[in-house]
């Protein structure tokens, strides 16, 4: 039986408004009134994701940045995995090496050397997913983060690198040339102690590899004393593959990656069609199904008298 839902977030709870459905918002408040946990999972930063999510109203566990920072249902910080200088360089000298767009993803904001390259990336990625893209929209959110703080324009990293009082957690980089991104996967894959993943088929996520959402979604099930048995996953991406390989209920998207699609246990409709509600909806409804079972089997058989005689 599920007790615990881990829910990537882009391309798996969010429709391509980077929104939540209602009937998916109604999905997971029925699955938390049965005491059902849940759990997000995603690898936006806190401080971009909990804006969304607290739209919801429920207090949940974060699994941030692919798991190099992990947060209680009180947004407290249980633990970060950070990338130590050395790692630093030499993942910066391959992006450099091979000219590709990177931002620095950090525990206090996510930082670009070119706001107008994370437009065409927006751009980029929804054109990917066979959406158009709304260049306007985009813009607005871009602004958006920028006076909140969370994205802020530099003319170089340098500065970031070297400050004590900062920890890089993430680098995301960005290419329409996926000659360029193959050889720097293989460059990084051969430095040691880097999880190299991917949120879309244009990009890299790089974070220590301490920091991928199966190990962090371990550790949450262990202190809830859930058994990963009995927990479900559903993610859309290679950076989902570390928790879906580890539950016992792994769920991929109708518009997963065909690698997660080759691993899951079995695949749900797209995130523009409640994938998420629908495969919510099926573990309650076995629940109930098993419930009733349960209650079957423990009343009195045809001709037994529930009471002494």
């Amino acid at each position: 039986m599920v007790k615990l839902i881990a829910l990537d977030m882009d391309g798996t709870l969010l429709t391509p408004n980077h929104d939540i459905s209602g009937r998916t918002r109604e999905a997971i408040q029925m699955a938390m009134d049965r005491g059902v946990q849940v759990v997000i999972a995603t690898g936006r930063a806190f401080y971009e994701a909990h804006g969304i999510i607290s739209k919801l109203d429920m207090n949940v566990p974060y699994i941030c940045l692919n798991g190099a920072e992990v947060r209680n249902e009180s947004s407290e910080i249980m633990s970060t995995s950070a990338l130590n200088s050395e790692l630093i360089d030499e993942v910066s000298d391959v992006f450099k090496a091979e000219g590709i767009f990177y931002q620095v993803y950090t525990d206090r904001a996510i930082y670009t050397t070119s706001i107008e390259r994370d437009i065409e990336v927006f751009i980029d990625l929804s054109e990917q997913m066979g959406q158009k893209a709304n260049e306007t929209r985009i813009r607005k959110f871009m602004e958006e983060r920028l006076e909140r703080g969370t994205l802020v324009e530099v003319d170089d990293y340098k500065g970031i690198f070297e400050r004590g009082d900062e920890n890089v957690l993430k680098f995301l980089a960005t290419s329409s040339s996926r000659a360029k991104l193959v050889r720097a996967k293989n460059e990084l894959n051969e430095i040691g102690n880097l999880a190299v993943s991917s949120s879309s088929a244009g990009n890299i996520e790089l974070t220590h590899e301490n920091a991928q959402k199966g190990v962090a979604l371990e550790h949450i099930a262990g202190i809830m004393e859930i058994d990963m048995k009995d927990v479900m996953a559903v993610g859309d991406n290679l950076n989902d593959i570390s928790m879906l390989k580890r539950v016992g209920h792994s769920v991929a998207m109708g518009n997963a990656a065909s690698e997660v699609k080759g691993i899951a246990n079995k695949t749900t409709k797209t995130n523009m069609e409640d994938g998420v509600a629908i495969a919510i909806e099926e573990v309650l409804a076995e629940m109930d199904r098993q419930e009733a079972a349960a209650v079957s089997t423990s009343s009195p058989s045809d001709g037994e008298s529930s009471t002494d005689s």
